[in-house]
């Protein structure tokens, strides 16, 4: 019996030993390294491109199309899988790589017929843009076709991926469409509410909203569907609860500089990932340089500058999705001229491990039955979905080719109407001045505000039309000198354009503002160190009435430091009252009954106009919450809140999408690292819901001297790879956390690899 259990344990040790070859063996043979000359077709001339030591690539070619084919294969190389996962997400298959965890996902996407969108937008592109999405193509599949099954870590398991398509670069407009419009959940979770609240008290969680009365004759029946719904509905991108979107950008002109020019700044606030969403690059042409992020799955500069002017985005929270209330008549729904039938189209879903999935998806004039994801029995009240970012005509990505050529604030202000989807807050500088444009189209309503699910059977809320372009807020060579937006309401609630009744909070934009107004004569170090400021003015406000009810609070001025216990204690003492003002208020806690950002909410509450929320004692429901959290951290982190530290909690996480749940192999590839900053610091560190873990901040940021745009300034994270085991695949972390930033020279201080693209 011994010698069998040592023969045995020989044998298992061989095999772990085996194993471990293997996982080498692929690893080493994804890795994308070392120098490498590859033929595109179609090529005019040689391309050389390289990689400095930090992963940052730099593209020289004989022209545009020669470059974004260059861009193609570099995306390729570093970000395939990322690519692919994108592209299955929006079309509604990852499911047939991951199994059934993802069917809730793809039978949303399905739904939406995300696929059938593309499609008709491939149709409708202008020749040029096709030609640069075909050349694109045609430099992603050279990295395919010289690298199989090795094309990245993943496919090495997965098999060799699909070629690339110019349909499959238009997903990458409808995967920002979808993630930063999401007021048709909001509805939905008014919808839910309006089982048992009254309009009164719906209002009250949405403080400064005046919403219009909902439809008279709500089902009991639709407000449970519209609960079981919102319990269904996937976050998007993520499978996990991230917190909402939100951006900084701000500009000056020259009289606010130290230097006599224009200066910009702009810093994307999306959740963190292994790989993050943006890849930087320089690309030269005998037309001019492009410098900045580009996204893998397009071949065009997303943001950064162009040797004249240079751009930034903020989400505008334009309310461009409606719910409609439909009501079933036969096989098909009540309209003002009648029944009309429903379009009915089948979806084959491929389950990884599972019998295919057969989706039945309906839909009315107005959109995609969006209530059969929640049940599948017809009767009773229904509820379609309008999207803008799915309607035909979107020209987004013709506009952001024409936006990488503009050479002014006009000439760039004059593509806001192009700019389909999404519905955005461009904000331009040139060396003369600046100007912010709203881009995209928001819906015209006949009657309402979008901000409750509208009637469907009478046609008295329909859309009508687009407000776009100068129908859209705009503002050009501002008398104060500057610009500003954090994600606030862009527009006053009286502009003629009905934009919406749902914004982020000001506190990030208020502490802008202040910033600048401390620096009369800003220049772009200001610029970056105001990119990472993490003063809270939501905690500052709350402050003195805090303070009073605790001592552990006492010195803080609302700092998100790292380094401090007060922020631990702060954001766990707010997340507990939160939940018991929304428990009091009979919200469900369904992660996705989404209420007013939840500083509003707190100060609303606890403001003579909200005490109603409260019930009548909100000291009593102060005490009780910070009761609860006090005794939570304790039992976390020790008996000592001395000893506490905001940074051991609030650690920022970049882990990859998939390996990120294999036991022992998710933790060892992601990178986590304490950070400062919160939710409503202009250097965001956004936590998910029920952990205090930093998911969500600056992906990138960008500052910009007009006096000399070779100065600019950039930052993304984690890195510029995608393989989890390259030296650039996380190098960026320590230096994004400590507020540092280069610039991305036309000779690079060093170079790690070359790459030759012959034709």
């Amino acid at each position: 019996m011994g010698r069998i259990a040592y023969v045995a344990l020989w044998g298992l040790g061989g095999l772990a030993l085996l194993a471990a070859a293997c996982v080498s063996a692929l690893v080493w043979l994804t890795l994308p390294v070392g120098a490498v000359t590859a033929s595109i077709p179609g090529l005019s001339a040689l391309v050389e491109t390289s990689l400095d030591g930090d992963g940052i690539a730099r593209v020289a070619a004989a022209n545009e199309a020669d470059a974004a084919a260059a861009m193609g294969f570099l995306h390729a190389r570093e970000r395939l899988f990322q690519m692919d996962l994108m592209r299955r997400a929006m079309r509604g298959e990852l499911s047939e790589i991951a199994g059934p965890a993802t069917l809730r996902l793809d039978r949303l996407m399905r739904t939406m017929g995300v696929r059938q969108a593309t499609e008709a937008d491939l149709a409708e592109l202008p020749a040029q843009v096709r030609m640069m999405l075909e050349r694109y193509a045609a430099g992603v599949n050279a990295w395919i076709a010289a690298r199989g099954r090795f094309a990245a870590l993943e496919f090495a398991v997965l098999g060799a991926p699909r070629p690339w398509t110019p349909q499959d670069s238009l997903l990458w407009g409808k995967t920002m469409g979808v993630y930063l419009s999401g007021n048709w959940r909001v509805e939905l979770a008014r919808l839910s509410l309006a089982g048992h609240l009254t309009r009164a008290q719906i209002e009250a969680l949405w403080p400064g909203v005046a919403l219009a009365a909902p439809p008279a004759a709500v089902a009991p029946a639709l407000a449970q569907s519209a609960t079981r719904l919102a319990a269904l509905l996937p976050r998007f991108p993520d499978p996990f609860t991230l917190p909402a979107s939100a951006s900084n950008e701000w500009a000056v002109d020259g009289t606010h500089s130290a230097t006599g020019w224009p200066l910009l700044a702009g810093d994307p606030h999306l959740g963190y990932g292994l790989p993050g969403i943006w890849y930087l690059a320089r690309i030269e042409t005998p037309s001019g340089v492009l410098a900045g992020a580009t996204a893998p799955g397009l071949p065009f500069l997303i943001m950064g500058h162009n040797g004249r002017i240079a751009w930034t985005f903020t989400n505008t929270g334009a309310d461009v999705q409606d719910l409609f209330i439909e009501t079933p008549a036969g096989d098909g729904y009540l309209t003002e001229q009648g029944p009309r039938p429903f379009a009915v189209r089948e979806e084959v879903i491929h389950v990884r491990g599972a019998p295919d999935e057969v989706l039945r998806v309906r839909a009315t004039r107005h959109g995609p039955v969006v209530s059969d994801l929640a049940e599948t029995g017809a009767g009773g009240q229904i509820l379609a979905l309008s999207l803008a970012n799915l309607m035909p005509g979107d020209g987004a990505c013709a506009a952001l080719l024409a936006l990488n050529r503009a050479g002014s604030v006009a000439e760039a202000g004059a593509l806001a109407g192009r700019m389909t989807a999404p519905v955005q807050n461009l904000l331009v500088a040139d060396r003369h001045g600046i100007g912010l444009f709203v881009t995209g189209r928001v819906p015209l309503r006949k009657s309402g505000d979008g901000a409750f699910a509208a009637r469907g059977d009478d046609g008295s809320q329909d859309w009508i039309g687009w407000a776009l372009g100068a129908d859209l807020p705009h503002v050009v060579a501002p008398s104060s000198g500057r610009l500003v937006n954090a994600n606030e309401r862009v527009a006053t609630a009286d502009f003629p354009t009905n934009l919406g009744r749902d914004w982020c909070g000001e506190d990030r934009a208020r502490r802008i503002r202040a910033m600048l107004d401390a620096s009369p004569k800003a220049t772009a170090g200001d610029f970056s160190a105001m990119q990472n400021d993490s003063l809270d003015l939501a905690a500052a406000d709350l402050l003195p009435l805090l303070q009073p009810l605790t001592g552990l609070l006492d010195g803080w001025d609302g700092r998100m430091g790292r380094a401090a216990g007060q922020p631990l204690i702060f954001v766990a003492w707010m997340e507990e009252f939160t939940r018991l003002l929304l428990a009091a208020n009979q919200v469900p806690d369904s992660g996705l009954a989404a209420v007013a950002p939840w500083p509003d909410l707190v100060r609303h509450a606890l403001s003579p106009a909200g005490a109603p929320l409260c019930h009548g004692d909100c000291q009593a429901m102060l005490r009780t919450s910070l009761d609860t959290a006090l005794a939570s951290l304790r039992r976390r982190f020790g008996p000592d809140p001395a000893a506490w530290r905001w940074g051991a909690a609030h650690e920022a996480v970049f882990a990859h999408p998939v390996l990120r749940a294999v036991p022992v192999l998710g933790p060892l590839i992601e990178a986590r690292i304490a950070a400062d900053g919160g939710d409503s610091t202009v250097n965001r560190g956004g936590v998910r819901d029920g952990s205090f873990e930093d998911v969500h901040g600056a992906s990138f940021r960008g500052v910009y001297d007009l006096a000399d745009l070779e100065r600019s300034r950039f930052m993304v994270v984690p890195g510029q790879s995608g393989h989890p085991a390259s030296r650039w695949a996380r190098n960026f972390v320590p230096r994004w956390r400590d507020g540092e930033s280069f610039t991305i020279p036309s000779r690079p201080a060093s170079v790690a690899v070359r790459i030759r693209l012959l034709p």
